[in-house]
């Protein structure tokens, strides 16, 4: 029988209590499965705080005894859910004494941070990697407290290989599937902390933030799974943000594409990568609600490979704004050869991913994530690319999207879908700066003020969902 894999996020262990949740869950399937567990909520974040504090602070004893502070918190959260999930007295013991032990090693980095004065790169990704390793060793004492047949799997013990890229590596399928295949396949319950794996050396890589989706995706495809289940706190992909707009419908059916575009574009459902593993493998994630136990298994969202145009077109409305804008300006920056080739490859040298590129006569506008703006500007400005007169950079922007199969189609329907858009934008008041259609097969977005990015999204939804 093939094993779900089965991803639980940071959003389902915020509390000592939501241990009992994840449990219950476990039980529901009454079957061996693979779990792949996120940090507790805001670990990861505390401990990008603490390396970053580390790395200002190095070799003053204010910054070490704050490091050092930092996993005495730990040590006392975890404490308190061990007190709360445990309640064999030897057994919270040799669990309390197995998590002293990967805090001293947590400790162990951070002094030496301190030590030598800088954060390497290979540091840097071991130390983020523990809020997961201290998620799946609590998990799975857990599990065995309850009578669960259950063992942790570290990526390091499983062969989970990477591409050796740290911070946003990808799995080397190749060398990986045969291995974690076969480390997975006793019919027990696997516990394995997401968000990272090692490159060929044995060294921690992560595989980006919020990449435990993506881990949960890569086993998933190296086992050939039934399914890769992923509990949210949410009911599934709606058809825009519960916050900026009334009464969202559910949507019952993406495929791929569109999932990932919805994700891309802002949708907190999934990270953008999950179903790169997947793609090929028609291997279905399901979406499902860890608050609405009545529902037992049944999902809000299935995606697969599936293509359906629906009536209506366009499935849901997205938006980010983790998005700016740099600019490189010169009257024949359009028709010069060479300079777009130019810019990536000195984008890619600083480790800069770009998000999309529009082109004019006098003007090549460059999509990239907020944070690496500065970076990005400053390559560029250093560059002294031939033809560019000016560079400039604009992060007080958001993109607004249109998801669904058919939003490209040559047909009327779906050739009117991304000029609907746009105009009911437009009649509403927002002030858009760009729009693009045709780089997908399923989306269509537009780049508005950032101030305006409700506005856009509230005026979307309405012109293809109602009020």
């Amino acid at each position: 029988m093939k094993k779900i894999v089965v991803k639980f996020g940071g959003s389902n262990l915020r509390q000592p209590q939501d241990i009992d949740r994840v449990v219950n869950v476990v039980q529901a399937y009454q079957r061996p499965l693979v779990l792949v567990v996120s940090a507790f909520y805001g670990i990861t974040n505390a401990l990008i705080a603490c390396v970053q504090a580390a790395r200002e602070g190095a070799g003053t004893k204010a910054a070490l005894a704050e490091s050092q502070n930092y996993t005495q918190t730990l040590r006392a959260l975890k404490k308190q859910i061990l007190e709360a999930n445990i309640s064999d007295p030897e057994h919270r013991a040799r669990t309390e004494q197995a998590l002293g032990a990967r805090l001293d090693q947590l400790d162990r980095y951070l002094t030496g941070i301190h030590c030598i004065g800088d954060v390497p790169t290979f540091v840097n990704d071991a130390i983020l990697s523990y809020g997961e390793r201290l998620s799946s060793l609590l998990l799975t004492e857990v599990l065995l407290s309850r009578g669960i047949a259950a063992r942790e799997a570290l990526p390091e013990d499983i062969g989970l290989i990477t591409d050796g890229v740290f911070g946003n590596s990808a799995c080397d399928f190749a060398a990986s599937t045969a291995s974690v295949s076969a480390a997975l396949a006793d019919d027990v319950v696997f516990v394995v902390p997401g968000f990272y794996g090692i490159d060929a050396q044995g060294k921690t890589t992560l595989f980006g933030r919020g990449g435990s989706d993506y881990s949960a995706a890569s086993i998933a495809a190296c086992i050939s799974a039934e399914s890769l289940d992923v509990w949210k706190d949410v009911d599934g992909f709606l058809s825009a943000d519960p916050g900026a707009v009334s009464a969202p419908r559910s949507i019952s059916q993406l495929n791929y594409l569109e999932a990932a575009e919805l994700s891309y574009f802002g949708a907190k459902i999934l990270h953008p990568r999950t179903v790169e593993p997947l793609f090929d493998r028609d291997i279905p994630i399901r979406i499902l609600n860890i608050t609405q136990p009545e529902r037992g298994l049944q999902p809000y969202t299935i995606i697969d490979a599936q293509r359906h145009v629906t009536r209506d077109v366009v499935k849901s409305v997205s938006s980010t704004d983790d998005v700016a804008i740099l600019k490189l300006h010169g009257p024949g920056v359009g028709f010069k050869a060479g300079i777009l080739a130019q810019v990536t490859n000195t984008l890619d040298q600083h480790g800069i991913n770009i998000k999309s590129v529009l082109t004019a006569q006098t003007a090549i506008n460059i999509l990239l994530a907020r944070d690496h703006l500065d970076a990005a500007y400053a390559a560029l400005s250093e560059h002294h690319l031939a033809g560019v007169v000016n560079v400039s950079c604009d992060d007080a922007v958001a993109i607004v999207a249109v998801v669904g199969d058919g939003v490209l189609d040559a047909s009327d329907v779906g050739s009117a879908i991304a000029s609907r858009a746009l105009s009911a934008a437009l009649a509403g008041g927002v002030r858009v700066r760009l729009a693009a259609a045709g780089a997908s097969e399923v989306a269509a977005y537009m780049l508005v003020q950032q101030e305006d990015r409700k506005l856009a999204l509230r005026l979307v939804h309405e012109e293809f969902f109602g009020k």
